[in-house]
C-alpha cells in the first residue's frame, strides 16, 4: 500500500496555517454554532458539535466562549443565522479546488468567492464540478518512524478503513467521516497521536506544482482561506517547496 510522499506537503500546510491563528476562533465559533442548531447542543449526542468542540479546546478557546457559541445555537442566546454553502472551482491548469463556507450573506460570499478566483487564475465552477474528484473521510497523518505493524493492528481494530504507507516514511490513516473520533479515540488509547488528523476532504488524485506555477496556486489558495466567509479550503493540488 505504497502512497504519494506527502510529510514535508502536510508539515508545510500546518505552518501555513499556524501563520493563520487569528482567524482560527472566529471559524470555530461558527462550527459549534451551526452544529449545535442542527444537531442540538449536547455534546454526547451531536457527533459535529463535539468534533467542533475538541478542535476549539485543542485551540484552548475560553469555555465560556464555546458554552455561548452553542446557546447561540441552540436559540438560548441571539446570535447570527448562518447558512452552509460549497463552492466548487478550478485553479491553475485546472487543479480542483472546494470551498466550504459559513454566512449570513450568501450574495456577498459568492462575489468574493468568485472574485477570488478570478483575480487569481482560476474560475468558479459549477456545483458538482470537482466533487466527485474527492472522498469525504477521516484522515490521519503520523510521522515517519511511527511503529508501523503496531500502528496498522490498533488502526483497523478501532475501525479504520485503510492504512497507507507513503514513500516518505510517514503513515497514512483513513476512515469513514462518521467513525473519526471512534477510531481517534482508538489510536490514542494504543499510544498514537497523530501529527494531523482531521475530517476532510481528500483528492483521489493529485497534481504537482513546483516553482512559477506551485507560487500561482499558493496564492489561489491564500486567497479563498482568506476570505472571512471561508471555513475550509480543499484542493487536489499538491505544491513542492
Amino acid at each position: 500500500m505504497a502512497g504519494h510522499s506527502k510529510w514535508a506537503n502536510i508539515q508545510h500546510r500546518k505552518g501555513r496555517q499556524d501563520v493563520k491563528r487569528g482567524k482560527v476562533f472566529t471559524k470555530l465559533i461558527k462550527e459549534i454554532t451551526v452544529s449545535a442548531k442542527m444537531g442540538g447542543g449536547e455534546v454526547g449526542f451531536n457527533p459535529r458539535l463535539r468534533l467542533a468542540v475538541e478542535k476549539a479546546k485543542g485551540e484552548n478557546m475560553p469555555s465560556d466562549n464555546i458554552k455561548n457559541a452553542i446557546k447561540r445555537g441552540t436559540g438560548e442566546l441571539e446570535g447570527v443565522n448562518y447558512e452552509e454553502i460549497r463552492y466548487e472551482g478550478y485553479g491553475i491548469s485546472g487543479a480542483a479546488v472546494i470551498v466550504d463556507c459559513l454566512t449570513d450573506n450568501r450574495t456577498r460570499t459568492v462575489a468574493e468567492v468568485r472574485h477570488a478566483f478570478n483575480k487569481n487564475g482560476g474560475n468558479l465552477g459549477t456545483d458538482g464540478s470537482v466533487a466527485f474528484l474527492f472522498k469525504h473521510c477521516g484522515q490521519f497523518i503520523f510521522a515517519p518512524g511511527a511503529d508501523e505493524e503496531k500502528l496498522m493492528d490498533a488502526a483497523l481494530g478501532a475501525g479504520a478503513e485503510d492504512v497507507i504507507n507513503n514513500d516518505d516514511g510517514s503513515i497514512e490513516v483513513l476512515c469513514a467521516a462518521a467513525e473519526f473520533l471512534a477510531v481517534k479515540e482508538g489510536l490514542e488509547a494504543a499510544g498514537f497521536k497523530a501529527e494531523f488528523a482531521e475530517v476532510t476532504m481528500k483528492p483521489q488524485t493529485e497534481t504537482e506544482f513546483a516553482g512559477e506555477e506551485g507560487a500561482k496556486m499558493q496564492k489561489l489558495l491564500d486567497a479563498l482561506e482568506g476570505l472571512d466567509d471561508v471555513q475550509e479550503v480543499y484542493s487536489n493540488a499538491v505544491i513542492e517547496e
